[in-house]
């Protein structure tokens, strides 16, 4: 039994849909340009640095649209997947994911971008296995603008990967082979604790990183 995990943004996508979703609030009119805009950048630098501050990127990123209501929401995000999310995904990713699919692996898509803007990226990849950062909600069901529970980021993709397994009564260790596809440095505690990384288009921190560990360096969006 084999298990293959995919980073989202930059490995599947040639795009970042967290920093992408933050530029379509903006051009729908729900965020203010300049200053979300230069808010956005600032914590896309901080995640780039291995410094994202979740909680705080999570209360603002969600501000632009959680007030808004379910139907509204619901059509911006089919629109940003129509305009933003279609355009970058290329048949290398796509035939990928089926390879691993079609060799009977357990594939699961495990990214630190919430699950607002990831699951129907999911959907449109055909997996339906996602760990995402989960988004706290009321009892009315309404987005809080906080994290509910582990956010998957860096270390905490580790935890969330473990605690998605034994809610399957599994384990890592109940698997012959466990791949990792990743393009970040973020991704570095799982990168690490599986038995197959394979940095994807990777920037070069990890890059270099690869060439020292002799792991295998894949690009599919050359």
């Amino acid at each position: 039994m084999n298990l293959t995990l995919f980073d989202l943004d930059g490995t599947l996508l040639a795009i970042d849909s967290d920093h992408a979703f933050g530029e379509f609030m903006v051009r729908l009119g729900w965020a203010d340009g300049e200053d979300f805009r230069r808010t956005n950048d600032q914590f896309y630098a901080q995640y780039q640095a291995e410094k994202l501050d979740v909680d705080a990127y999570i209360r603002f990123a969600t501000s632009a649209w959680r007030e808004r209501t379910a139907q509204e929401q619901a059509a911006a995000s089919q629109r940003f997947i129509d305009e933003m999310i279609r355009p970058a995904v290329h048949d290398a990713a796509r035939a990928l994911l089926r390879r691993h699919v079609q060799a009977g692996d357990r594939v699961a898509i495990v990214t630190a971008t919430n699950e607002f803007i990831t699951r129907p990226i999911a959907t449109l990849f055909g997996v339906d296995q996602l760990i995402a950062t989960e988004l706290q909600r009321d009892a009315a069901g309404r987005v809080t603008g906080e994290v509910q529970g582990v956010p998957a980021y860096r270390e905490g993709k580790v935890t969330r990967v473990q605690q998605w397994l034994a809610r399957q009564g599994l384990a890592c260790e109940d698997f012959e082979r466990i791949t990792f596809y990743s393009d970040s440095t973020n991704d570095l505690p799982l990168l690490e604790r599986v038995s197959h990384p394979v940095a994807t288009n990777p920037a070069p921190a990890l890059e270099r990183i690869a060439d020292e560990r002799g792991w295998p360096i894949l690009r599919l969006f050359a």
